[in-house]
């Protein structure tokens, strides 16, 4: 493979910043609500964001200097004197209103009323939620742990969750929230977001139970063949056992038996149909489907 390769120490942060914001995609936004010590709400935007901890639960979200002047945000300087803020989550309907609240307003200029979102009362904290967010999580700021003085430096708060709300039409079975329902939205390069809702989202099954037997246990037929792609691969290696002798003979009698008849004096062929058939089985998430397919074509 090619690669286009940058050495960071050798690029201004004009250079760098687009870089990494381009290729390290998509990232949740920290719609951050702060106040500063006279109690007005200050409502802002960050994609360096995730949650790092569940005991306790830990949040770190970066408001960094700005590359074209290296001035602080009003964030920082507010969790600077009021170690509190609400980090809400965007959905794709409030989109527009985040991006929007980004814009470089005056100090104690409301970005709520800017917005056009609707601030809520916190319980544990003096910032106030967006009541539109699916996800308000209201936090403590335990440090600030600054990576440097200069343009583009991260400025890291690290703050402890106290509240977590979920919007009540967001829920769904079994007290977790719904990926559908949520319909969050990431932050990419340039003007570019990306919609967690629909075809775009997709799952993908995690070997809890036990390792999985790895690709290169893999038949060197299966490896080899142009049926199956990486992802493919992986899907066949992520089990832990393979379906028994019973289940294969099962499996061929009652689903594969016409395919045997049509092509049993031409074993290239089969072999080919069981593969592209076991593609499709991967492709609908049915693994153990596709397994039995694959070793149907050796079994008695």
């Amino acid at each position: 493979m090619e690669y286009v390769t940058f050495d960071p120490q050798a690029l201004d942060v004009r250079t760098l910043h687009p870089l990494l914001l381009d290729g390290i995609a998509p990232r949740p936004i920290a719609f951050a609500s702060t106040v500063d010590p006279e109690g007005r709400p200050n409502l802002a935007p960050f994609s360096f964001f995730n949650v790092f901890s569940a005991n306790p639960p830990v949040l770190i979200f970066s408001p960094a200097r700005r590359g074209k002047d290296n001035t602080t945000k009003h964030t920082l300087e507010n969790v600077l004197r009021v170690p509190e803020v609400v980090v809400n989550l965007v959905d794709h309907a409030m989109v527009e209103a985040c991006s929007l609240a980004s814009g470089d307003f005056p100090e104690g200029v409301n970005e709520f009323e800017k917005a056009g979102l609707t601030a809520v009362p916190s319980e544990t904290i003096r910032p106030p939620r967006v009541a539109e967010s699916p996800v308000q999580l209201e936090c403590r700021v335990l440090r600030v742990d600054s990576l440097g003085d200069g343009p583009g430096a991260g400025q890291l708060v690290v703050c402890e969750i106290t509240r977590i709300h979920y919007r009540a039409d967001v829920m769904g079975e079994g007290g977790r929230p719904d990926a559908h329902a949520l319909d969050l939205v990431g932050r990419c390069g340039g003007n570019w977001y990306v919609r967690a809702s629909g075809d775009a989202l997709f799952e993908v099954a995690k070997p809890l139970a036990a390792p999985g037997i790895g690709v290169d246990a893999l038949p060197d037929d299966v490896r080899k063949s142009p049926a199956f792609d990486r992802n493919a691969l992986a899907q066949l290696a992520a089990v832990s056992e393979l379906p028994d002798e019973t289940e294969v003979n099962e499996h061929k009698l009652i689903e594969l038996s016409d395919l045997f008849m049509d092509l049993e004096d031409d074993a290239v062929a089969l072999e080919k149909a069981l593969h592209e058939r076991a593609a499709a089985s991967l492709r609908r998430g049915e693994v153990r489907d596709a397994w039995l397919t694959l070793l149907a074509f050796n079994a008695g």
